[in-house]
């Protein structure tokens, strides 16, 4: 199995360098035709772009991160070392997005030439590789939530050199070159949706807040249906990475033999693993109820002169 899972990061590793070099050809090619063309929609898409060659290294840096063993210093591991870089670059596309802006406002005042097959030429050849990525990465997307936000990421730029062959084509039959800086606003727009989502996501792993598709209360009954489980308590759900989510707690059951009480704890992973994608869980089985019984415990730091006795 060990063998396997190696031998599927190499695979999903190499697509995602391969695709960064691809995305990292589209940016060169945009930002050299948007140059020459004058076109504000054809940079603001390389914005857009540069959002992609982050979030392909992002992915793939994950992917590679994630093979590191922990340590006696890093328990958990790097998988959090994803997580950092991504709100530095979630700052960063916000940036972009206001130069984008505001060059959008200059241009719309006095909107200058824009060449138009120039700019057509280069949209396309985005928009051919963003679809041959895209349709690349669309296996790994479907088990994998690092490369599945990567993917949206070329799937969305491909929407955007979309918007800009159309503005381009509109600009050849009409000659409205105000036509170039509301596409303009409108790719800002979607860098600044996609850098977002991007920083919301990275402050709720930072913050260890409940990822959003599970529901503790709902995931306490249903450990509290298991066989022998008498209550739980003393819950907490976090993610160590956006794919990676832990949980630890309380579980009381009847003063029982270790054997029995390790058939209860077994049922209980299973429900974790299969019902809420929780493949770490620390669990401490009990027979006796804490002098706080809450789903929910609150943490508090323990003072220098106190002792270290848990009174959960």
């Amino acid at each position: 199995m060990a063998g396997h899972t190696h031998h599927h990061h190499i695979t999903v590793g190499n697509k995602l360098k391969y695709g960064l070099m691809l995305t990292g050809l589209i940016l060169a090619v945009e930002l050299v035709g948007g140059f020459l063309s004058h076109s504000l929609a054809l940079l603001s898409d390389a914005g857009h772009v540069f959002a992609d060659v982050i979030a392909l290294s992002l992915s793939w840096y994950g992917v590679r991160q994630a093979e590191r063993p922990a340590s006696s210093r890093m328990t958990y591991g790097y998988h959090r070392v994803g997580v950092l870089v991504a709100l530095f670059n979630a700052v960063s596309i916000f940036a972009i997005a206001v130069v984008i802006f505001y060059e959008a406002y200059r241009r719309w005042l006095q909107p200058p030439e824009v060449n138009s097959p120039l700019m057509l030429a280069a949209a396309l050849v985005g928009l051919v590789v963003n679809v041959f990525i895209a349709f690349w990465l669309r296996g790994e997307q479907q088990s994998n939530l690092n490369v599945r936000s990567a993917f949206w990421h070329v799937l969305g730029d491909a929407l955007a050199s979309v918007g800009v062959i159309i503005g381009a084509i509109i600009i050849m039959l009409t000659g409205w070159f105000i036509v170039d800086p509301i596409i303009s606003v409108l790719i800002g727009f979607i860098i600044t949706f996609a850098a977002w989502r991007i920083l919301k996501e990275g402050f709720k792993v930072l913050l260890e807040a409940v990822p959003h598709q599970i529901d503790v209360e709902r995931m306490a009954q249903d450990l509290q249906k298991i066989p022998g489980v008498k209550g739980v308590h003393d819950v907490h759900v976090w993610s160590i990475s956006p794919e990676l989510h832990a949980m630890s707690c309380h579980v009381l059951v009847d003063d029982m033999r270790m054997s029995q009480a390790q058939e209860i704890r077994e049922q209980v992973e299973t429900v974790l693993r299969q019902r809420f994608d929780i493949e770490h869980s620390a669990l401490q089985m009990e027979c006796q109820e804490c002098a706080e019984n809450d789903l929910f415990c609150s943490l508090k730091p323990c003072s220098p002169d106190e002792d270290h006795e848990h009174h959960d």
